[in-house]
């Protein structure tokens, strides 16, 4: 099964590309906003070089200079993984949405994530390394760390590998070692 985005409201559509064959076109009606739009079955340059960034599944080496560590995010249902860098100061979480300004849009149809979820802030320590420590941004359903909820104003200090999770979604902390 493959899913597309409409370019309209950002729902995905499924379909079973086993049917088509390579340079067939289709056409789709979005059930969400009636959008209608194409698309043409086969691989594109773009899937091809997302395939290979996925299978070196590290991030690019200016990204890696910039960054101060990852949040790995696994969407429960599907297992769709996605790999974000954190900068120092505030990384406020959520839902990617069209038009909505968060540092880490997390690519999820879990409806139990706010589209600006959690913040996690980032902070050089005093005897070097980074500190982190995460916020629940009064989300509807709350911000989990290691399986306890964080009360409304909670700010808690999460080391390498901690596990949060927002809704059905699953995030965990990878830091940099210096």
């Amino acid at each position: 099964m493959k899913r597309v985005r409409c370019p309209k409201c950002d729902h995905f559509i499924q379909f079973d590309e086993t049917k088509y064959t390579d340079g067939q076109s289709l056409v789709f009606v979005c059930d969400n906003c009636q959008k209608q739009f194409g698309i043409r079955i086969g691989v594109s340059k773009l899937r091809v070089l997302q395939k290979e960034e996925s299978k070196t599944n590290s991030l690019s080496e200016e990204q890696q200079a910039e960054s101060v560590g990852t949040i790995v995010a696994v969407e429960n249902v599907f297992g769709f993984r996605q790999e974000h860098p954190l900068h120092l100061g505030d990384n406020v979480i959520g839902r990617r949405n069209k038009g909505d300004e968060v540092d880490i849009p997390i690519e999820t149809n879990d409806p139990s994530m706010d589209r600006r979820h959690c913040i996690i802030n980032v902070k050089r320590g005093k005897g070097g390394g980074y500190v982190y420590t995460v916020r629940d941004n009064d989300s509807i359903t709350g911000t989990f760390v290691m399986n306890e909820i964080l009360g409304a104003k909670d700010r808690l200090r999460i080391e390498d590998g901690a596990v949060i999770t927002l809704g059905a979604t699953t995030l965990i902390l990878h830091d940099v070692k210096e």
